[in-house]
């Protein structure tokens, strides 16, 4: 049986961390859209005050027990992966039963100051970030959320999220020229530190389907130059509620195809499958 992008959903969020529905439901709403493979990915837990109620807490258990119970509901039916979305600031590794993870960086800490700033909050806290950490300047900004980009794509996770967040609330050129050489070679100096042979690049709809941006996640140029290097990639959602599951997967395609692409990934419990897009 031939396998289509939509089949598959593996970043989505619950109420256990920044999403707004039950775990349950989240899978239930994947297998009601023709899911056949569903991954929870909840964000890990971190030691910043403002991630406070919005990452999964320290103890795994209860998440891991509901995880592997939905596995045994739907068995036969949909494959239900246990994912986690591991913070660039987490103190804690991967956890080792984790079917797949997704590598992400939400926060820069500031080393002098001792504190931490989101990039994907609101322009606020972006505009905060830039001028206390940064003296202002925004691509010293953007240069230095890739250096943590490039440090979380060297441990080589299944998925490399979202890898230009740092542009959620750039369109259009808010903050920054995203053609800078600067930006541009900050960019692809973190995407050189992913294995193109360990990790896939995710086309990510969730800033679409939340109204902060256009087109998906990441930019045309970036998925040139991870096409050139044989990189594969997946469609995802980066779904926080039930109605979003599969959201915006023909745009991602579209996007996708417009770089070279013809294929994707979708991850099963037996590894990666190829679909055409």
């Amino acid at each position: 049986m031939s396998i289509s992008p939509e089949q598959c959903s593996v970043h989505t969020h619950s109420d256990l961390c920044d999403g707004r529905d039950p775990l349950e439901a989240m899978a239930a709403a994947a297998f009601d859209a023709g899911g056949r493979y569903f991954g929870a990915s909840g964000h890990s837990h971190t030691p910043i005050p403002h991630d406070a109620g919005n990452v999964l807490p320290e103890d795994l258990t209860d998440y891991r027990t509901r995880l592997e119970r939905l596995r045994e509901e739907y068995r036969g039916r949909m494959e239900v992966l246990l994912g986690i979305e591991q913070d660039s600031c987490s103190p804690q590794p991967v956890p080792n039963w984790a079917d797949y993870w997704i590598g992400s960086v939400h926060n820069l800490r500031d080393p002098a100051a001792g504190t931490y700033h989101c990039v994907d909050w609101d322009r606020e806290k972006l505009a905060l970030c830039r001028d206390e950490m940064f003296r202002g300047d925004a691509l010293a900004m953007a240069e230095g959320y890739y250096a943590d980009v490039a440090a979380m794509a060297a441990r080589h996770p299944t998925i490399l999220g979202h890898i230009d967040l740092v542009t959620k609330f750039n369109e259009p050129a808010a903050f920054f020229d995203e053609t800078a050489p600067r930006y541009r070679a900050a960019a692809l100096a973190a995407l050189e530190a992913a294995d193109p042979a360990r990790t896939l690049l995710e086309v990510n709809t969730g800033a679409v389907s939340r109204g902060y941006r256009t087109v998906p996640y990441p930019a045309q140029f970036l998925l040139r130059a991870w096409r050139e290097r044989g990189g594969d990639i997946i469609l995802t959602a980066d779904s926080h509620r039930t109605g979003t599951v599969v959201w915006g997967y023909r745009q991602a395609a579209d996007w996708a195809r417009a770089a070279g692409y013809t294929r994707c990934v979708v991850l099963t419990l037996s590894g990666r499958e190829i679909c055409p897009l």
